[in-house]
């Protein structure tokens, strides 16, 4: 089988996306992410399926990665990474409330959520950035398709204009680790 065809029209898929990307939006995300490891403040990331694994990416991208060897450290958790947790909180009191449930007492608006969903509609995530608005907490959303709710409600944004799952998955995956070398560069 040849697939370089198939390989080559996914591949221009992403880089004609790429060039559509607002950077001055995500300059700004990368800005509000900045201020919060300035202000020391708790990171909080989230997502579900592909974006849950982004959201745990990144953490250990930034807790580890451009934390190495600096004595001031990024301080992120990702709400999708106690499978425990979730489960409990999703069977006792409703898969809606998984993230929510994880901030409620504990989220001050100092802190900072990153929230990561391709559709931008996922209920539980939405249900957590309505709870850190409340707060008063600042919020950085990465979304693709229109962006949905998340982009409405958020601060900041790092936004795929794609209608393809994959594609703004593969840029999210980027954006983690554009960011990761950004910070690492400059905040040296």
């Amino acid at each position: 089988m040849d697939y370089t065809a198939d390989i080559k029209a996914y591949l221009d898929k992403d880089i004609d996306i790429i060039q559509k990307l607002n950077l001055e939006e995500m300059n700004d995300a990368l800005n509000a992410i900045e201020a919060a490891w300035q202000r020391n403040a708790n990171i909080y990331t989230m997502g579900n399926g592909g974006s849950a694994a982004t959201a745990s990416h990144m953490v250990c991208d930034f807790n580890k990665g451009i934390s190495d060897g600096k004595s001031k450290k990024f301080r992120l958790q990702c709400l999708s990474d106690n499978t425990p947790t979730l489960m409990a909180i999703g069977n006792d009191i409703g898969y809606e409330d998984v993230f929510v449930h994880q901030l409620q007492g504990i989220l001050n608006n100092n802190d900072l959520i990153i929230a990561v969903s391709g559709s931008g509609n996922s209920a539980n995530v939405i249900k957590a950035v309505e709870y850190a608005k409340e707060v008063g907490c600042k919020v950085v959303g990465i979304t693709g398709y229109n962006g949905g709710k998340l982009r409405r409600l958020a601060d900041y944004y790092m936004h795929v204009p794609a209608d393809d799952m994959q594609v703004a998955e593969d840029l999210h995956m980027i954006f983690d680790h554009m960011m990761m070398r950004v910070f690492c560069e400059r905040l040296r």
